[in-house]
């Protein structure tokens, strides 16, 4: 019976979903989720890479390059773009500090508010992990604009 369940809220989460997100989307984001770079979704997945800074320890700023993909559910609101739910998985790659040329993995999941036609912010949280190191778990606000294609 779980399993059932399961399943069904899996088909109308994604019709749903389906329904109220555009086909198509590229980002610009200005500022650390998922990255300062760029973005394209294509119905409920999307591509980033970019710059990724983040302070794993108060006053010091640890820098990587990222890329991952994104799943994109549970459209909220009424808007042509709405806003909804996410979570993703990245490879970083450090530029310094402890991370300097390591490798690394980042699982994040989150919230983002379309505030105004493509302009939209981004609340979330990452776990980042790379060998030899502590598991990192930080917040992850961010701020992007947004172009919609059929």
């Amino acid at each position: 019976m779980k399993n059932i369940i399961i399943v069904l809220l899996f088909f109308v989460s994604t019709n749903a979903f389906s329904q109220s997100l555009s086909k198509n989307e590229l980002s610009i984001n200005g500022f650390r989720n998922p990255s300062v770079g760029l973005e394209f979704r294509h119905k409920q997945i999307s591509y980033h890479a970019g710059y990724y800074p983040t302070a794993f320890k108060s006053g010091e700023t640890t820098n990587f390059f990222k890329a991952g993909a994104t799943a994109w559910f549970l459209a909220v609101g009424k808007k042509e773009n709405p806003s909804s739910f996410y979570a993703g998985a990245s490879y970083l790659r450090g530029f310094n500090r402890d991370y300097e040329n390591k490798n690394a993995w980042g699982v994040e999941a989150g919230f983002r508010w379309m505030v105004w036609k493509g302009l939209n912010v981004r609340i979330g949280v990452i776990g980042v992990a790379a060998e030899g190191e502590p598991l990192q778990i930080n917040p992850t606000p961010g701020i992007s604009y947004s172009f919609f294609f059929k």
